[in-house]
């Protein structure tokens, strides 16, 4: 049932999972279950990956990130299906032996704690969003040489974007504009501003 979902990612994000100390593991299955209900715009994996990595464990982000999928899939599922939490960790604990029992029983409290929160009409709507942004920050700097400025000491902005993509990961998209180029994106945001006070 939750395997299906994840394909060859499954039984490695269930490892990984059991890499993760009792109260990280608790954390994330919250942050996940606050993006399902819709109480946050996605659920960070880099800020996840940074907290993990002070606190020694070793995991990459997108390993990360496909234990983030995992545990949105079950939580997903099992409002889909009306599952009962004992009855989840059944069937959890059959899903694959490399389930740890603390594991399992995280999950099970996260579920039985805001399972009733979370309706199908949430999973639909968290599956079928589009991008969300979250956040946007700029700031200038001087180049001292590149391959499109002729010149050195050549002003460019930084834009970054912070994006809560479909799965509901947050992402940081950052790139990088010479001052016209700024000033286009700036009047593109104006007409979208006056648009916008228009409907």
């Amino acid at each position: 049932m939750f395997a299906d979902g994840l394909g060859s990612d499954f039984d490695s994000a269930v490892e990984n999972i059991g890499k993760l100390p009792q109260d990280l593991f608790a954390e994330l299955c919250q942050r996940v279950m606050f993006y399902l209900q819709h109480r946050t715009p996605g659920t960070d994996a880099v800020y996840l990956h940074q907290r993990f990595h002070r606190a020694g464990i070793g995991l990459s982000v997108s390993e990360l990130e496909t234990v983030i999928n995992l545990i949105s899939l079950v939580f997903r599922t099992t409002a889909k299906n009306n599952i009962p939490a004992e009855e989840l960790a059944v069937r959890l604990a059959g899903s694959s032996n490399k389930w740890s029992k603390q594991a399992v029983q995280v999950i099970r409290h996260v579920w039985s704690e805001q399972g009733k929160f979370l309706t199908v009409e949430d999973t639909i709507k968290s599956t079928v969003t589009a991008g969300q942004l979250v956040d946007l920050q700029w700031k200038m700097g001087m180049t001292v040489s590149s391959s499109s400025c002729k010149s050195l000491n050549c002003p460019y902005v930084t834009v970054t974007l912070k994006v809560a993509e479909t799965a509901g990961q947050i992402t940081n998209k950052s790139f990088e504009m010479t001052i016209p180029q700024f000033q286009n994106f700036f009047r593109q945001f104006k007409e979208m501003a006056s648009v916008l006070e228009t409907v």
